[in-house]
């Protein structure tokens, strides 16, 4: 919890890593502490689809730079008082899937929030958490727009200073011949045995003949293919649509930025996939399952998941946040049509089992960002896969191995910080964090170990505990400790689709 620790202290930072290493799970509970302590997060992200993730909005539209490729003198006078005032009143700026955003963009960025903030200091002042894979997509150079490189070429890099936190203990695979594979690619020491044991993958039916999505490189209308595949079913079409709330703007932006389809077209037999994390780990965004049945009061739809478990699927919120104002909500069952979806659209997910066509990447990387949404070999199948699949960008390689050594050199700096604890109780001693420290001692009457460390003897005292069947009511009362603490410590063990009985 080193990371967590630096990005609590008050620190800049780059929070990196390979694919399943964890980046999202400490920004998530970073997010959560700090604004628990009275912070005010700005969350956005390069994409909008990363976004939604997050709850956030895009960093573009946060900073008011809009596709600009440069500003013009004196444009933060332009922007809203709205703008102003979101900018203004931030205290911490995260910006999420960071190999995506160009260089000359950050300065921007640092450029606005420096001149309506109206502090002398990189970003106004603000702490800068950045957070990303290099190794994954790139930024996108178009014809006739400005160009530009990764975000470590920017000439605010060197102000922001970051600490780099690289994460490398790895959630997501546990094949080790798979592991070798994701990390020769990386390293760009692809050798035969890693080839061979690709195209062994070639036209593999998977375990027990299950359906499973296949994933594409190019948007060949992967709608037509989940329609076609969905009208071969027999039976009747239940649908489901999409409620949202806001101004039209705002909506508009958040639809096009959620998988979350207007309208969810299903029957029993289809193939779906959960495209959120449920916040009771039930499923996480890219679980597959087949709908087996409808329930009878409220016809939603009961899906069994690969896992084995059955489930009933009930509509969940995604949220347009601006700061920390809500600019938009859209309500819609946490499903779509999963025969076939772009690796675009996969980033982020852990897929159950996937049928990937990599014949037509076209840019380094794509292959890594595809190939690393499985957990093991077993559950891939490859339609084939041409050069460039095999290939990460050369800049990206080196910036990897400066951001190793300089994590390893953070690691030594920062290794005498003060516990979270201590973090958080400084944050609870000033003005601005008074309602925090009276919600703290309020919490801690009904759990009086909340937001305290875990020690080794209580770590490993949960883990015999859970492995002998004790459920989640009498480990809450056990080690005095929220629901949600004991879940995301157990998430921590034993892997994001836990299974916890109450």
């Amino acid at each position: 919890m080193l990371a967590l620790k630096i990005l609590e202290a008050g620190y800049n930072v780059l929070l990196t890593g390979p694919a399943g290493s964890g980046k999202t799970y400490i920004l998530n509970t970073f997010i959560e502490r700090a604004r628990q302590a009275g912070k005010h997060v700005a969350v956005t992200a390069t994409t909008g689809l990363a976004a939604t993730h997050l709850s956030g909005s895009t960093i573009h539209a946060w900073s008011g730079i809009g596709i600009h490729d440069s500003l013009p003198s004196r444009y933060h006078e332009s922007l809203s008082q709205a703008r102003r005032d979101t900018i203004t009143k931030a205290d911490i700026l995260v910006i999420d899937e960071i190999s995506m955003l160009h260089d000359f963009r950050l300065d921007l960025v640092e450029q606005i929030t420096r001149s309506v903030r109206g502090v002398d200091a990189p970003f106004g002042g603000l702490q800068v958490v950045l957070c990303g894979d290099f190794f994954q997509l790139p930024p996108i150079n178009r014809s006739g727009s400005r160009s530009g490189s990764f975000v470590v070429k920017a000439m605010s890099w060197p102000t922001i200073n970051p600490v780099i936190c690289y994460l490398d203990e790895q959630h997501r695979q546990d094949d080790q011949t798979f592991l070798k594979i994701l990390q020769a690619l990386r390293a760009g020491e692809i050798n035969q045995d890693n080839i061979d044991a690709l195209s062994a993958r070639f036209g593999v039916q998977l375990a027990d003949n299950q359906q499973v999505t296949e994933l594409y490189t190019t948007n060949i209308d992967v709608d037509q293919i989940n329609c076609r595949e969905l009208t071969r079913l027999p039976g009747d079409v239940r649908t489901y649509q999409m409620t949202t709330k806001g101004k039209a703007q705002y909506v508009d932006n958040l639809k096009r930025s959620c998988l979350a389809p207007l309208e969810l077209a299903l029957k029993i037999g289809a193939l779906v996939m959960c495209i959120k994390n449920d916040p009771e780990h039930k499923y996480v965004n890219g679980s597959l399952g087949i709908v087996t049945r409808f329930e009878d009061d409220t016809d939603y739809p009961i899906v069994k998941l690969r896992s084995g478990r059955t489930l009933v699927i009930t509509p969940d919120t995604w949220e347009l946040r601006d700061g920390e104002t809500k600019r938009a909500s859209l309500t819609q069952l946490p499903l779509r049509l999963a025969w076939a979806i772009t690796v675009h659209k996969s980033q982020g997910m852990t897929l159950d089992a996937a049928r990937i066509d990599l014949r037509n990447a076209f840019t380094p990387g794509m292959g890594y960002v595809a190939l690393s949404r499985v957990r093991r070999l077993d559950t891939l199948s490859l339609v084939g896969l041409n050069r460039m699949a095999l290939l990460v960008s050369d800049e990206a390689r080196e910036i990897d191995t400066w951001l190793r050594a300089k994590s390893a050199e953070a690691a030594l700096n920062y290794a005498n910080l003060p516990e979270l604890t201590d973090l958080l109780e400084k944050k609870t001693k000033s003005p601005a964090a008074g309602a925090w420290a009276d919600k703290l001692a309020t919490m801690r009457e009904t759990y009086p170990n909340a937001y305290r460390p875990w020690g080794s003897v209580d770590d490993n005292a949960l883990k015999v505990q859970f492995m002998g069947g004790v459920g989640l009511k009498k480990l809450t009362a056990y080690f005095g400790r929220h629901p949600g603490s004991i879940r995301a410590r157990l998430k921590k063990h034993f892997g994001e689709e836990i299974v916890i009985p109450r």
